[in-house]
């Protein structure tokens, strides 16, 4: 059974159909349809129920795509362990960023370390955090950026914490305030991130504890876009306070969230027990030098 068609099967789950999963692979949708099929014939097990709407796991690709995550992850770790035995002065770090903060959290961070390290290579996988901790766990990436807390299987040291504001048009009633809790915009539309961005869960986590579900209006991936769709007054948007004072130069009102549980506590974090190339340790160091942050478990 070769590793390929094990991570072509997972990132056929993992992005829900098969044209995605050739795109974040670089091959065909055809190369990748064989590659299942190959695997199902040697496994004489459907794995995959192919439908309009994507693809759904059977009881046996439930098995399948759980172990492979883990055999994926696993191979990750070997190869990444025998090139240090070989004593190599070039590595290549894996690494996955979010959407959200990136560039003001990691920037930093990248330099650094291209500054110390110039020789190490930096791959960079980017999605929501949610997202990132299914790629780690099957061993795509050797450290992901996510919001804590994150479940136990990840080992995590801190970067930033902040707190979110919403981001309202300037003529919304509320759009004076200095500060307001979520339930005064319960009536308003929100405007959300993408499915796989933690921070959709922390806000609508917060909604349920205040006993209403919002209307969403819509979902993007773009903060940018989101930013404007607020201002021209559509609905109520969340960013971090770090983020959104980045578009102090847009119309758009912040207003800080006064709200429990819902801070935006930004981490970054590996799979527990797995092993941290030299790379994927510098790495750390580097956060640590520059955020102050100790590990935690």
């Amino acid at each position: 059974m070769e590793f390929r068609k094990i991570q072509m099967f997972v990132e056929v789950v993992r992005q829900q159909g098969f044209s995605r999963a050739a795109e974040r692979l670089f091959t065909t949708q055809s190369t990748v349809s064989k590659a299942v099929r190959q695997l199902e014939n040697e496994l004489d097990s459907r794995l995959l129920e192919r439908g309009a709407r994507g693809v759904t796991l059977t009881d046996a690709g439930e098995v399948v795509f759980r172990r492979g995550k883990r055999l994926l992850a696993e191979r990750g770790d070997m190869l990444r362990e025998l090139d240090e035995l070989r004593g190599l002065t070039r590595g290549t770090l894996v690494l996955g960023l979010p959407q959200i903060g990136a560039s003001a959290l990691f920037a930093p961070v990248f330099t650094e370390y291209r500054k110390r390290f110039p020789g190490v290579e930096i791959r960079l996988v980017e999605h929501g955090s949610d997202q990132l901790e299914e790629v780690l766990r099957a061993g795509g990436v050797e450290l992901a950026a996510s919001l804590l807390p994150v479940p136990e299987d990840f080992e995590w040291l801190p970067v930033r914490r902040e707190p979110l504001v919403a981001l309202l048009s300037p003529d919304h009633p509320q759009a004076s305030l200095e500060s307001m809790p979520l339930d005064r915009v319960r009536d308003v539309p929100f405007i959300l991130f993408e499915d796989g961005f933690a921070l959709n869960r922390i806000i609508l986590g917060a909604c349920r504890r205040r006993g209403f579900e919002p209307a969403v209006i819509t979902k993007s991936s773009q903060i940018g876009f989101i930013c404007k769709l607020a201002e021209a007054g559509l609905g109520v948007a969340f960013l971090p306070r770090l983020i959104a004072e980045e578009r102090r130069g847009d119309a758009v009102r912040l207003v800080r969230l006064e709200e429990p549980y819902t801070d935006w506590d930004m981490a970054v974090i590996w799979r527990r027990g797995g092993y941290l190339s030299s790379a994927a340790r510098a790495w750390l160091d580097v956060v640590r030098d520059l955020y102050g942050g100790g590990r935690s478990s």
